[in-house]
């Protein structure tokens, strides 16, 4: 299969990564009115497609490690293990959506992905410790600090109305905690002389995807936990084949980040910590894409704009040290 032999390739890999995580939502914009749960289905499918071919691909270029060996050889545990990271990332997915509906982006994405990152992080380093400590919490501190004052920009911006902050408040914190646990689960499936690759993970991890879609995705299409109203799968199937197509590229797009992450992970010099903590940096990418490319700060007041340069600044910064930490381990 193949694997960087070098950190450089490893960074591109999961600036790569950080990219993707930040532009999938981007499809959502091209498909409007259509109802979110509908567009989750071909969001999913384009995360199982995109992790297959990848894996017969690069993930099969000869040796024992190639992905369909791998997978006849690998453990229960460790695929029960990359299962429920599949399962627990859709959960927190589904959550961070409901709590972006409810309360604003300004209170759901700081407390979700902000508490997303302490925990996954944390967990990430306490399983497999790789990189120079000082540098990889220093930098997501102030990765940390730049999702902050993202969400204070968003909320001087004036056009994110908090219905209910107190409900979306609950619902980001349970996102936080369950988007923290998924990468520490795959990094788990990998362990032990019956451990998934990369790729093989990949693969698991979005059918654990599916198979709690089809629970969760399916119990909320007809009763949201926002003001949404329900949908069936008529409406899912009445859809264009354009619409269809949107949705799985936008699944594509994430998919192709999550196996690029697992792939430097799972090299010696990088680890699981500082890949999900780059790959966590996709926050401050979808508000360059809101600021740079849709605008959404062009008639927010001044002193929300003032705001955009210190926020890219310590994103940059922060990003800065948690790349060159593998390099000072």
């Amino acid at each position: 299969m193949f694997q960087p032999d070098g950190y450089t390739v490893a960074l591109v890999m999961m600036v790569t990564t950080m990219i993707c995580w930040g532009s999938w939502a981007n499809m959502m914009k091209l498909t409007p009115g259509w109802p979110f749960p509908l567009f989750y289905w071909d969001y999913v499918l384009g995360v199982l497609l995109v992790s297959l071919l990848l894996g017969l691909s690069m993930g099969s270029i000869g040796g024992p490690a190639a992905m369909m060996a791998n997978l006849r050889g690998a453990g229960t545990v460790n695929i029960l293990y990359a299962l429920a990271g599949g399962a627990v990332f859709n959960v927190a997915n589904l959550l961070l959506v409901a709590a972006i509906s409810i309360a604003g982006l300004a209170v759901a994405f700081p407390v979700g992905i902000g508490l997303a990152l302490v925990v996954g992080v944390l967990l990430n380093y306490a399983i497999a410790p790789a990189g120079n400590p000082m540098l990889l919490f220093g930098g997501v501190a102030l990765v940390l600090a730049a999702i902050l004052v993202d969400a204070l920009a968003y909320s001087r911006r004036g056009s994110d109305g908090s219905r209910n902050v107190a409900r979306g408040l609950k619902i980001a914190i349970a996102c936080g905690f369950l988007m923290g646990i998924f990468y520490p689960l795959v990094t788990k499936s990998a362990e032990g002389p019956t451990g998934l690759g990369p790729y093989s993970i990949s693969f698991v991890f979005s059918v654990g995807v599916l198979i709690s879609a089809l629970v969760f995705n399916t119990y909320l299409m007809r009763r949201p936990i926002t003001a949404d109203p329900p949908c069936d799968f008529a409406g899912y199937f009445a859809a264009s084949p354009r619409t269809h197509l949107v949705g799985v590229i936008g699944g594509a797009i994430w998919g192709v980040g999550m196996t690029f992450s697992l792939v430097a992970a799972t090299t010696h010099f990088v680890g699981p910590a500082v890949s999900y903590a780059i790959g966590q940096g996709a926050t401050m990418v979808s508000a360059a894409w809101g600021v740079f490319v849709w605008r959404e700060f062009a008639d927010a007041p001044v002193s929300a704009r003032k705001l955009l340069p210190p926020m890219f600044a310590l994103f940059l910064i922060g990003l800065g040290m948690v790349a060159i930490a593998p390099l000072y381990a």
